[in-house]
C-alpha cells in the first residue's frame, strides 16, 4: 500500500486542518500503520492512522464496534482523572459517521488522536518497565470489568484456545506438508510430552471476563517523564477470555531477556526478579476483582500461554510458514524452541513462583 493511498484515506476522516505529511510508523507486524500530520490553527497535530489486515481481522466493522465501545467505557471510568485524554485511546470516526473508512479498493482504515509525551518499547529495560507495563494491563482489565452487556464480538475466534491450537499441531504434525518435520523431532517430541498443560486454564471452571489477549510490553505505552504505565494500545484482540491470558502472556514477552526467534538458547531463561516485577504490577491493579481460583493459576497461566505459543510456530514451520512473517529460513522453529526452552525454565522455577503469589495474594 502506498503513501498516496494511505493520504487519501487519511482525507476521509473528521480531522480539522490540511494533510501535511504521512508516513509509516511503529514496529507492527500485523496492521499497516501510519502517522498522519495536520496543520491545525498554525500548529502541527499528530494523528495515528491504519488500514486493518482483514486476512486476519475477517469482519472490520465488528473489531471497530468492540474498539468504539471498549474506548468509550474506558473514558467515561477514567473521567476527571488527569491526562485522561492520554490515558486511553481516541479514535477519529469517518466523515460519514462510521468508526472506519473503506476505501475504493475494499480497505478498511482507522484513525486515532496521537498521544504525545509516551513512547512503546519493543523490549524492555528494567524490571520497573515490566511493573508499570503490567499494572497498565491490569488496570485495563479492572476498569472493564464493568463493561455493559452485550458480549463483545470475538475478533479471532479461539485466539487462547489451547486445546484447540494443540489439535492444529497434531494435524500439521500429520500432514507435514512442508516435509519438515525431520528437522524438528525433538520440539514435536517435546509438545506432545507436555501435551496434558494445555487444558490446564480452560478446565479450571475461570470466570470469562473482558481481556487484551495480546500483552507484549509494546502495546502499552510509557509516559516519557515519568515512566508510569499510560495507555494500553493496539485493541483488535480485546474480546471475551480469561484475565490469565493476559497475565500468561505477559509472563512469556516479559520475563525472557533474549529475543522471540534467538538460536543461543543459553540466553532463555526465565528471569525471577521480572516475574515478580510483573506479578507484582499486575497484582497492584487487578487483585481486587480476581477471584480465587484466578489467582491459584497464575504461575500455570505463564506455563501454558508460553507452550500455546510455542506449538503455534511449530505449526506455522510445519505448514510451510503460512502465518507468520518470516526473514530466514527456520525462524518460525527457532522461535518455537526459544518458546519451549522458556517453558522448561518456568517449570525448573515453580516453586518458588507459587511460593511469590502465596505470599502475596495470602499476605
Amino acid at each position: 500500500m502506498d503513501q498516496r493511498h494511505a493520504a487519501d484515506a487519511a482525507r476521509q476522516f473528521q480531522i480539522k486542518g490540511g494533510l501535511t505529511s504521512i508516513a509509516p510508523y511503529g514496529s507492527g507486524h500485523i496492521n499497516e500503520t501510519y502517522c498522519a500530520v495536520f496543520q491545525q490553527a498554525g500548529a502541527h497535530v499528530r494523528f495515528i492512522q491504519q488500514r486493518i489486515n482483514t486476512a486476519i481481522f475477517k469482519d472490520p466493522a465488528a473489531l471497530m464496534e468492540n474498539v468504539a465501545r471498549v474506548t468509550s467505557h474506558l473514558a467515561a471510568k477514567l473521567k476527571g482523572e488527569p491526562d485522561r485524554a492520554r490515558r486511553v485511546l481516541t479514535p477519529i470516526s469517518a466523515r460519514d459517521g462510521h468508526a472506519w473508512h473503506m476505501d475504493a479498493e475494499g480497505s478498511y482504515w482507522r484513525a486515532y488522536r496521537f498521544i504525545e509525551g509516551a513512547r512503546s518499547y519493543d523490549a524492555l529495560e528494567s524490571a520497573e518497565q515490566a511493573n508499570e507495563a503490567a499494572k497498565a494491563f491490569g488496570r485495563f482489565q479492572q476498569l472493564l470489568a464493568d463493561l455493559p452487556a452485550p458480549r463483545l464480538h470475538e475478533t479471532i475466534p479461539d485466539f487462547h484456545n489451547t486445546p484447540r491450537r494443540f489439535t492444529a499441531f497434531e494435524h500439521a504434525v500429520a500432514a507435514d506438508a512442508a516435509n519438515r518435520a525431520v528437522n524438528a523431532r525433538a520440539e514435536i517430541d517435546f509438545a506432545f510430552a507436555h501435551r496434558p498443560i494445555a487444558g490446564v486454564l480452560l478446565n479450571a471452571n475461570l470466570p470469562v471476563r473482558v481481556t487484551h489477549n495480546d500483552t507484549k510490553i509494546n502495546n502499552v505505552l510509557l509516559d516519557d517523564a515519568t515512566g508510569e504505565g499510560l495507555c494500553v494500545i493496539d485493541l483488535d484482540t480485546v474480546m471475551p477470555g480469561l484475565a490469565l491470558y493476559d497475565f500468561g502472556d505477559m509472563v512469556r514477552t516479559a520475563t525472557s531477556p533474549a529475543a522471540e526467534d534467538e538460536r543461543n538458547l543459553s540466553k532463555v531463561t526465565m528471569q525471577f526478579p521480572m516475574f515478580e516485577a510483573v506479578l507484582r504490577g499486575y497484582l497492584s491493579a487487578a487483585g481486587s476483582f480476581l477471584a480465587a481460583a484466578e489467582k491459584q493459576h497464575l504461575v500455570a497461566a505463564g506455563k501454558v500461554i508460553t507452550f500455546e505459543q510455542g506449538i503455534r510456530f511449530l505449526t506455522d514451520y510445519l505448514g510451510g510458514d503460512i502465518y507468520y512473517k518470516v526473514h530466514r529460513d527456520g525462524q518460525n522453529l527457532d522461535r518455537c524452541r526459544a518458546q519451549f526452552k522458556l517453558v522448561a525454565s518456568i517449570e525448573e522455577q515453580e516453586e518458588a513462583m507459587h511460593g511469590l503469589v502465596n505470599e502475596l495474594v495470602n499476605p
